[in-house]
């Protein structure tokens, strides 16, 4: 008997399935501390998960913020004139949405609204528990696994949308919101609703939140386009709007781009319109709602928004938000761009 054959077959065995056994939970886990300069993988169902604890953690903290004192200071004006707000509440769901999300996945890059604040504490936010199942989202356990190169990904959080309007008791506007891009491309979005615990996601050619609505394709609306615009602009864009968009369109103001592009997601309006600069983390989770129930998000010059982390974080030609007939509402946009020229 060949005794050292036989211990080296055995040997081998076992390195065989102890590489296996490491592949499964490397596979399983969002990430790895596996030192290859950022080239090693990361788990897409894992982050979608962790994305909506993100979302909701925030949420958590904008809710619970509403009954203290907010320490509101500016960060300037927007181009609009309008005062740009920032308080405690913003700083305190950035901490736990942004931190999570990093002690989580300690090999991705995160970009937040907030992102100039730092803050001893916010080190010791733990990571998320992405074993148990989200309540409410239990399609998400039954979707494959995809792994992605993680020097591949980019998250944008708004750790509070709509800032103005919460220092106004203006809740409904309200939102957090997380995105996942992949090479630039929105692939995840996740916006919830801190005041009516409402959590949309989508994860773009998978599948979506259970809540997403369906809303039927109606082409008569064309001819009477319900359009919104920021509560922020001035007058002047609601007049050129309907202008371009014919006499039997309406006209309305909202506040929060999370909150706009679900309501043209949910049917509530065909149109969201933004015609100045804009912040990638404001729409970026939008933008992978719409693209994965078929609707489309541009530049009022008809182009694709880029994600990725070198890239400007502002988009200055405007953006166009629709679920249908995006092609049709684009032919408008020349009309505008010269009014508000």
């Amino acid at each position: 008997m060949n005794l050292g054959g036989t211990l080296r077959i055995n040997k081998f065995a076992c390195f065989t399935l102890a590489f296996v056994l490491f592949l499964i939970i490397y596979w399983r886990s969002g990430t790895s501390s596996y030192p290859t300069e950022k080239s090693h993988l990361v788990n897409l169902k894992s982050l979608l998960k962790a994305a909506i604890l993100a979302a909701e953690g925030g949420g958590k903290k904008v809710l619970d913020g509403k009954n203290h004192i907010l320490n509101v200071k500016s960060k300037g004006k927007t181009l609009e004139g309008a005062n740009d707000p920032v308080t405690d509440v913003d700083y305190a769901s950035h901490c736990a949405m942004y931190y999570g999300l990093k002690h989580t996945f300690n090999n991705i890059d995160v970009v937040s609204e907030e992102h100039s604040k730092s803050d001893s504490s916010c080190e010791e936010v733990p990571a998320f528990d992405l074993e148990p199942d989200i309540p409410g989202n239990l399609n998400i356990e039954q979707m494959l696994d995809e792994l992605v190169l993680a020097k591949d990904v980019v998250v944008w959080i708004d750790p509070l949308d709509a800032t103005q309007e919460y220092t106004e008791k203006l809740y409904q506007y309200v939102t957090t919101m997380v995105c996942v891009a992949i090479r630039g491309v929105p692939i995840i979005g996740v916006i919830h609703y801190p005041f009516t615990q409402q959590t949309y996601w989508a994860w773009y050619t998978k599948k979506t939140s259970a809540n997403m609505p369906l809303v039927p394709h109606k082409e008569e609306n064309r001819e009477h386009p319900r359009v919104v615009i920021s509560r922020s602009h001035p007058g002047k864009v609601a007049t050129v709007a309907k202008s371009a968009f014919g006499d039997k369109s309406n006209v309305s103001k909202a506040a929060g781009a999370g909150f706009k592009v679900m309501e043209v997601v949910n049917g509530t309006y065909d149109v969201y319109l933004h015609v100045t600069t804009i912040k990638k983390w404001d729409i970026c989770a939008g933008d992978a709602i719409l693209k994965t129930v078929d609707g489309k998000m541009t530049t009022m010059k008809g182009d694709n928004i880029d994600y990725s982390a070198d890239g400007h974080v502002a988009v200055t030609d405007g953006i166009l938000v629709t679920r249908y007939d995006h092609d049709y509402y684009l032919k408008k946009m020349p009309s505008i761009i010269h009014s508000m020229h």
